[in-house]
């Protein structure tokens, strides 16, 4: 029986990225579908869920992109609340690579550096990769500031953390500028802005001298983090191990092809931030 993949992505056209993943990760047969939201979906997963038997489901699977994590995340909810008794399949979300980016940045520092009780901050903390990014840091035990232009939207991000990871020790930050000092205490900075967004300026991970993880995920100049080049992995600068997009690009795709294939392993799997983040720990420290 051949291993169906349907891509259900909330933008017009589905992801070339995401559907050459998916092939390379062993999918025998995609389907892919744009503009899809919880208001159509439906009948898409009954078309899932119906047309093999319980013991066969497991052959088939649902994969939800799209470059609105937030679309992703309801469209989500809409399609594992259709599924009833044995009939489901197992689903990943990965809207615009935010689950795998985030579990990639957050699974290195860890391999380098113990995030227990450490300090962490992540600017642009508001964003898809670097909201996931904090929740990471904080359910490994790190004291992390959640940075952004808004004090309102970081207190809204903590909040929101906060709800999934009661105990999280979590600091928002509302600052447009003087991220040297912001950072001026922590052990891993990851940067996870929009493009076009440089935080930290050429010099500046020198003059920060508790820093031992530097993660920018820009990969667009100019960088996030001016220190670090975009193909840098595991480059140290003083005292700092220093990653770029590309750094980290190489765990990413291995976590998003090791996730699509463990969706054929049963039926009832769904990948969300913290299951790709299990896999990407076990990755990264079989690579130790």
């Amino acid at each position: 029986m051949q291993k169906i993949l349907i891509q259900l992505d909330t933008d017009p056209n589905p992801s070339v990225f995401d559907r050459v993943v998916a092939i390379d990760a062993g999918t025998e047969q995609l389907f892919s579908y744009g503009n899809i939201s919880p208001a159509n979906v439906t009948e898409l997963v009954h078309g899932a869920m119906f047309t093999r038997g319980p013991a066969d489901l497991k052959n088939t699977a649902i994969f939800i992109g799209g470059s609105s994590a937030d679309a992703g995340e309801a469209l989500l909810q809409k399609v594992t609340k259709t599924f009833f008794g044995p009939l489901q399949v197992s689903v990943m979300m990965d809207s615009n690579g935010c689950n795998t980016t985030a579990a990639a940045a957050v699974a290195l520092a860890r391999r380098h550096h113990s995030l227990q009780g450490i300090r962490a901050t992540v600017l642009g903390g508001t964003g898809p990769v670097g909201l996931r990014a904090a929740e990471l840091l904080a359910c490994e035990g790190a004291v992390v500031q959640l940075v952004s232009r808004s004090q309102d939207r970081a207190e809204s991000a903590c909040d929101g953390i906060r709800e999934r990871l009661p105990d999280a020790l979590l600091h928002a930050v509302g600052a447009s500028d003087g991220f040297e000092d912001v950072c001026a205490d922590s052990e891993v900075v990851i940067a996870a802005g929009a493009a076009g967004v440089c935080f930290l300026p050429a010099g500046s991970l020198t003059q920060l001298p508790k820093l031992r993880v530097a993660i920018d995920l820009n990969a667009v100049p100019p960088a996030g983090l001016s220190d670090i080049g975009v193909t840098d992995k595991a480059v140290t600068r003083g005292e700092t191990l220093c990653f770029g997009a590309l750094g980290v690009g190489g765990l990413k795709m291995k976590v998003h092809r090791r996730a699509v294939g463990q969706l054929f392993a049963a039926n009832d799997a769904v990948l969300d931030t913290m299951a790709i983040y299990q896999l990407a720990r076990e990755i990264a420290d079989a690579a130790s």
